[in-house]
């Protein structure tokens, strides 16, 4: 079967294929990977099972599509976010903050992710590498700008990206409610100022 490519769809076509996956975003969310099916997905957007395979040949064509989308559209909202800043520090809290933003409204991302482990574990190295490959970028250049100490990129990256990760899960994931603000300043300082406790002059 020959599926369209997305600029070859109409605006009718790209709309329908989006609400099968937001619809299955919200599914596999929910239930699991392994649990949800085709049927279970086309019924709850209200389109024929015939549709889905206008847009996606298999299930795992419409999840490995989810994690690419889900990727791109949390890397392009953090990204817009750190443009309204210069300086190295401000670039990561507003990128933090564009971060718990973003999962408010995609709690299921986390779901999803993790469950690629099983589904594929390839795809869910390449959605960390993503991620990564930011940062490594950010810290680099304020390593050159006298911001950030020469340490090891990569290692920095996943620290923070580790930061971010289990703060979101604690929050908005486990509670389903916005970062607290005592929270977020204390990540801030850890993050900018370390653990060891100041000198008492």
């Amino acid at each position: 079967m020959s599926i369209p490519e997305n600029n070859q769809l109409t605006k009718k076509g790209m709309i329908t294929r989006q609400k099968i996956l937001d619809t299955a975003e919200e599914i596999i969310g929910e239930q699991g990977y392994f649990e949800t099916s085709i049927v279970e997905i086309t019924l709850r957007a209200g389109v024929a099972q015939g549709t889905f395979y206008n847009y996606f040949q298999t299930k795992k064509a419409i999840y490995d599509e989810l994690v690419y989308q889900l990727s791109s559209n949390l890397r392009h909202h953090i990204k817009v976010a750190m443009e309204e800043a210069s300086a190295f520090k401000e670039k990561q809290r507003k990128g933090y903050l564009a971060f718990f933003e973003w999962v408010i409204n995609h709690r299921n991302l986390y779901s999803i992710i993790q469950q690629s482990v099983l589904v594929d574990k390839d795809l869910y190295r390449w959605y960390y590498e993503k991620l990564a490959k930011g940062f490594v970028q950010s810290i680099n250049e304020a390593v050159s700008n006298g911001e950030c100490k020469p340490l090891d990129a990569e290692t920095v990256s996943y620290c923070l990206m580790g930061i971010g990760q289990f703060i979101g899960m604690r929050w908005v994931y486990w509670d389903e409610e916005v970062v607290p603000a005592h929270v977020f300043d204390d990540a801030m300082e850890l993050i900018f100022n370390g653990l060891n406790a100041k000198e008492v002059k």
